[in-house]
């Protein structure tokens, strides 16, 4: 069982690291936002490109940022039932709905964003706009990339359940 408490442990690390990158992004977005705004009404000057950087910036933060609330357990639960009950009870929840709630809502999502992502790539999509960002892919990449580091987050979350069934380990939610 100790194999499952260092994957999870490891994954943890690594959506931390990830949700430590998103506040980075954030104060990115707050410079960017504010550079912007300085630009436009202080000098009349306006760059498409800065403008499209911020929104970059915050969709990498809410897509990337994903994985860490979730391991944080701040994502959104109705716990009319969940919050007053046991620990069994709370990591059957959590492992059942991992693997039959999340797990087929992220492999649907990435079977319908792969292709549209993949043929981004392919053309080497740009902004539509004239002086806008070049490389568009990349921001479509990032609905990729929010199954990938919530996928992480769930295989970390069912090894704390079933850590916690079997009496190992604690169960990954925190109330």
């Amino acid at each position: 069982m100790s194999a499952l408490a260092q994957i999870s442990k490891y994954i943890d690390r690594f959506n931390t690291f990830v949700g430590y990158l998103c506040a980075l992004f954030v104060f990115s977005m707050v410079i960017v936002v504010f550079t912007v705004v300085v630009l436009r009404y202080g000098f009349n000057i306006g760059f498409i490109w800065m403008q499209e950087v911020y929104v970059w910036l915050h969709s990498f933060i809410f897509m990337l940022g994903a994985g860490f609330t979730y391991l944080a357990n701040e994502h959104v639960r109705i716990d009319v039932f969940y919050r007053g009950a046991s620990k069994k009870y709370k990591s059957i929840v959590d492992l059942l709905g991992n693997i039959f709630l999340l797990l087929p809502f992220l492999y649907l999502i990435w079977s319908y964003s792969y292709p549209f992502v993949y043929r981004s790539f392919l053309m080497g999509e740009v902004s539509r706009e004239a002086g806008g960002m070049p490389a568009l892919f990349i921001l479509k990449s990032a609905i990729l990339w929010f199954c990938l580091v919530l996928f992480l987050q769930l295989i970390s979350n069912v090894s704390k359940s079933i850590l916690s069934l079997s009496g190992h380990g604690t169960s990954s939610n925190k109330s």
